[in-house]
C-alpha cells in the first residue's frame, strides 16, 4: 500500500489519497477543487460530462421536435400552442429558418423517458433582411429555463453565427428590450432599425403602417376608404418637379429616428412605445 499526504493551506486540514493494488480511481482531471481559502475548506464540484456534444440543426429537419420547441417558446412569451406551431412550420432553407440547440447525452447519464437521447436546450429564428443579402435578422432566441445560467446562451449565439457565416452571410441584426449587454459581451454594437423580409406582406395597408410609425401621443384617424371619381389629368409640369421627401426606414413596426444612443438609452420604440435597442455584428 502506498500512502501520500497532501497539504491544503495553512491549516492542520489534511487529506489523504490512498492507492491499493486491485482498486481503480476516476482520473482526478475529471472533477475541479474549488473553495479552498483561508479556512482550508473544499468544495469538490463535477464540472460536467467531457462527451457533452452541442448541435444546432433546423427544425424542419426534426419535426419530431416541433411539440418541445413550440412548449419552451410560449413558456417564455405566452401565445397559443397553435399559433406557436404555426410559425415554427413556416421554418424552411429558404429563410425564415427556425434553428434548435440539441444536447446529446453523455455515456454517464440516463435520459429521461420525456426528453429521449437529446435535450432541447434552447431555439432561435433567422430571416432575410430587405435590401441586405449577406444579413440576417435574429429573433426569438430562448434557452429553456432549467438550463440558464450555465452558458448555454452564450453557446446558442456563437453557433447560430457560426451557421450563418458557412453560408455566406456576414452580417447579424437583432433588437432587445433589457439584454443588450448580454449582446454587447459577445460582440453586437448598436446599431440602426432593418426590415426583415418575413414582416413583409401585401396584405398589410398604408394605413397599418402609418399607425406603426406615428410617435407617442400622436392622434391618428383611420378614414374608409370610399371609392372616388378618376383625378383630372394633370396639366404639363413647366418647372422642375421638388425633391422627393427623406426616405422613412420601417423597421418591424417602428420608425427609424436619427439620435444618439448608448445601452443605456435608445430613442427606438417597438408597437407599443416600449424602448428598444437595435444591434448588429459582423460575423
Amino acid at each position: 500500500m502506498e500512502q501520500w499526504w497532501v497539504h491544503a493551506g495553512g491549516s492542520r486540514t489534511w487529506l489523504w489519497l490512498v492507492m491499493s493494488l486491485g482498486c481503480c480511481f476516476l482520473p482526478l482531471c475529471c472533477a475541479g477543487i474549488e473553495g479552498l481559502g483561508a479556512s482550508g475548506s473544499g468544495q469538490v464540484r463535477r464540472m460536467g460530462s467531457v462527451s457533452e456534444e452541442l448541435s444546432l440543426v433546423p427544425l424542419h429537419q426534426r419535426p419530431e421536435l416541433l411539440e418541445a420547441c413550440a412548449e419552451l417558446l410560449r413558456e417564455e412569451w405566452g401565445k397559443s400552442r397553435a399559433s406557436r406551431l404555426h410559425a415554427l412550420q413556416r421554418s424552411s432553407d429558404a429563410f425564415p429558418a427556425c434553428l434548435v440547440l440539441l444536447r446529446s447525452r453523455g455515456p454517464t447519464e440516463t435520459p429521461s423517458s420525456q426528453e429521449g437521447p437529446c435535450q432541447l436546450v434552447g431555439h432561435v429564428r433567422l430571416s432575410l433582411v430587405v435590401g441586405r443579402p449577406r444579413d440576417l435578422f435574429v429573433e426569438s432566441v430562448v434557452v429553456a429555463r432549467v438550463l440558464r445560467g450555465q452558458g448555454y446562451g452564450r453557446r446558442l449565439m456563437e453557433a447560430t453565427e457560426r451557421w450563418a457565416r458557412v453560408r455566406g452571410f456576414s452580417c447579424l441584426h437583432l433588437t432587445t428590450h433589457d439584454k443588450q449587454h448580454f449582446y454587447a459581451h459577445l460582440g453586437f454594437v448598436l446599431g440602426e432599425p432593418v426590415q426583415s423580409v418575413a414582416f413583409l406582406s401585401p396584405a398589410i395597408s398604408s394605413e397599418v403602417l402609418r399607425l406603426f410609425s406615428a410617435p407617442p401621443g400622436a392622434a391618428i384617424t383611420i378614414r374608409p376608404r370610399v371609392p372616388s371619381a378618376p383625378p383630372p389629368p394633370l396639366p404639363p409640369l413647366t418647372v422642375p418637379p421638388p425633391p422627393p421627401p427623406p426616405t422613412v426606414i420601417w423597421a418591424r413596426g417602428v420608425l427609424a429616428e436619427s439620435s444618439r444612443q448608448s445601452l443605456l438609452e435608445t430613442p427606438y420604440r417597438d408597437a407599443k412605445g416600449r424602448p428598444i435597442f437595435w444591434m448588429k455584428k459582423d460575423i
